[in-house]
């Protein structure tokens, strides 16, 4: 019955995909997206695409709650009995979508991955401190830490859990616990998931879910437009939203966003390693201009990684004004005096590599007139995402060009990740290869502490450093936004966009 099931799923995708301005079965919801999962393994995909379709296929031991703190998910509790270890209390009943119920031997396989010397994946990093995970019966898990760390609970939101003994089979048919089933997957053009009606939280209010997968942004827009495309989740220009939004015809949701984008320096380059170099650019960026002009308004300035809806976000961190006189002053403390006064010459050449995304790219544009009136010459090189993302895996970079994604950045532990000079590649997010002995000790201050309060401390100072060394130049936090058809019922969003929302939306 399944097979049928995914048949006829499938059939009813292929009879939707071509120019009828709407699909024949009326259940199944069209998504539009920029760019496709590098990999259909949760255990590996740490790019947002990825972790998108995760969020559709597979559920995590805990989750995020409305209000940005872990809450249970297939773990009904989970318990702390001591600083070194954590027990997770498995809901029955829970079915994957072959049938079988999740035990805990699924969870000892999926975690168990990252204490195996021989398994790479960049989500590895996350688990440094766990020993041994380990089932005491079919719906109990022991996690076995070899020293005190507060966040851990934060990792088990990621990865989700897989089944025992799945490997490989999981990049390219991958079986979970979540709302939908995988059915098909084209490789950059179209996923197409059916509905779990087994799924433990409840079965999705739509048949199933076609991804179409369109880089282009004016396509993804006229996709709405024409009515082959139902919705776009925080994948559409501001310019496009804007115009969308003046036509009347679709029904836009809005929420404070995490995404947090930035520019990022590789520190063993011996031009970006000077502080007044890194300084000198973020002083020549105008945020304030992108966001009212290529953002038409859908950001706010950032001040570093954490959003200012984190509980250890600290607001009295050094800031970047446009202020270009300053940064000329700091490229020539630098020794990068300008060679021909108001000539043509350049200070100095940098390069900054970027996706193909068309958003990125103009945004990178602005910047890099930006740096051109303060003697930087910057070299713009664009890359298939695919081939941009593994060059910022290996820390294969200069300048990147880049945006954090989702919940992960609510909790501070991800300062842990990303500037903790033991979390270079490819175990951590350190691709930057940032070193700074003081951001180390408090960020292992805050790792082993079990006081909130010191904790909550440790990380403030950690971003006040950080805000001044400038390994990152923070630019904005996303405006989430969803442009959809008005013929659909449920739409709505939450802070980390979570896609998962997309079970509760129906066509009237």
């Amino acid at each position: 019955m399944r097979r049928v099931a995914a048949c006829a799923l499938l059939a009813a995708f292929l009879s939707c995909s071509c120019s009828s301005p709407s699909p024949p079965d009326p259940g199944i919801i069209t998504l539009a997206v920029r760019s496709g999962p590098t990999t259909l393994d949760p255990r590996q995909g740490a790019d947002e695409a990825s972790q998108r379709v995760a969020q559709l296929i597979f559920s995590s031991l805990m989750e995020w709650g409305d209000d940005l703190r872990v809450h249970p998910g297939l773990a009904e509790r989970l318990d702390n009995p001591d600083p070194l270890t954590y027990i997770a209390h498995l809901r029955r009943g829970v079915r994957f979508h072959d049938g079988r119920e999740l035990t805990a031997r699924d969870v000892v396989y999926t975690f168990g991955a990252f204490v195996d010397p021989s398994f790479v994946s960049p989500l590895k990093g996350a688990y440094a401190v766990l020993r041994s995970v380990t089932a005491i019966d079919d719906y109990t898990v022991r996690f076995t830490l070899r020293e005190p760390f507060a966040a851990f609970p934060i990792q088990l939101v990621l990865p989700p859990v897989v089944p025992d003994g799945s490997g490989d089979r999981m990049r390219t048919a991958p079986v979970g616990t979540g709302p939908y089933r995988f059915v098909h997957y084209d490789a950059d053009d179209t996923l197409v998931l059916a509905a779990f009606e087994g799924f433990w939280k409840g079965a999705p209010k739509n048949k199933g879910l076609v991804i179409k997968v369109i880089p282009d942004d004016t396509m993804r827009g006229l996709e709405l437009r024409r009515g082959t495309a139902d919705l776009v989740v925080n994948d559409l220009p501001a310019d496009i939203v804007h115009q969308l939004d003046e036509d009347g015809s679709f029904q836009i949701a809005q929420s404070p966003g995490l995404d947090f984008s930035y520019l990022a320096f590789n520190m063993r380059d011996p031009v970006l390693a000077d502080r007044r170099v890194r300084h000198a650019i973020g002083y020549a960026i105008d945020r304030e201009a992108i966001i009212a002009h290529l953002r038409r308004g859908l950001a706010r300035p950032a001040s570093g990684l954490l959003p200012d809806q984190a509980w250890a976000y600290e607001p009295e961190v050094h800031r970047f004004t446009h202020d270009p006189a300053r940064a000329m002053r700091l490229l020539d403390e630098a020794g990068y005096r300008d060679p021909d006064g108001s000539g043509p010459a350049p200070r100095l050449r940098l390069s900054l590599k970027i996706s193909t995304n068309e958003e990125t790219r103009l945004q990178s544009t602005v910047i890099q007139e930006h740096l051109r009136r303060i003697g930087i010459e910057l070299d713009l090189r664009s890359y298939e995402f695919a081939t941009f993302f593994a060059d910022v895996l290996r820390g294969n970079f200069q300048m990147v060009s880049l945006a954090w994604t989702g919940g992960g950045l609510v909790d501070p532990d991800i300062l842990r990740r990303v500037f903790h000079s033991s979390q270079v590649p490819p175990f951590g997010f350190n691709r930057g290869f940032y070193q700074n002995p003081d951001v180390d000790r408090w960020l292992d201050l805050a790792t082993y502490s079990t006081d909130e309060a010191e904790r909550e401390r440790a990380y403030r100072e950690v971003q006040k450093i950080v805000a001044v060394d400038a390994p990152y130049i923070p630019l904005w936090n996303r405006t989430n936004v969803v442009v959809a058809q008005r013929s659909l019922d449920g739409v709505h969003l939450n802070a980390i966009a979570d896609v998962q929302t997309l079970k509760d939306v129906a066509r009237r």
